[in-house]
């Protein structure tokens, strides 16, 4: 299962999210779909956010694990709060339409 958690500010400010795992949809040895899914998803919002934002952002990964964290080195701008909620809309519906049991989002208060 893969675990993402979105971590806000108590106004509701992004700071950063943190993935971990693997989706586990896919039969062994097969290409998992919802796990391709949740990567594209993740990463092309970093890579935006860096590239077409000009944000600064501190990121770790282990693609062995699944995990990526990613921390905003400041308060985003308006386009970057645009994509984050993109983000976290295809997220939230990649949940809705594959099941808890293979990606959960979840809301962290920092």
């Amino acid at each position: 299962m893969t675990t993402i958690t979105i971590c806000k500010t108590a106004d509701g400010k992004y700071t950063g999210f943190t993935c971990f795992g693997h989706a586990g949809y896919a039969k062994k040895n097969r290409p998992d779909i919802l796990c391709s899914a949740i990567s594209i998803l993740v990463i092309n919002t970093i890579n935006s956010l860096e590239a077409l934002a000009g944000e600064q952002l501190k990121t770790v990964t282990n693609e062995e694990t699944g995990f990526i964290k990613c921390d905003f080195e400041n308060d985003l701008q308006d386009k970057s709060i645009l994509l984050m909620d993109a983000m976290v809309f295809g997220l939230e519906n990649l949940s809705k339409n594959y099941g808890e049991q293979y990606l959960q989002v979840k809301f962290e208060e920092v």
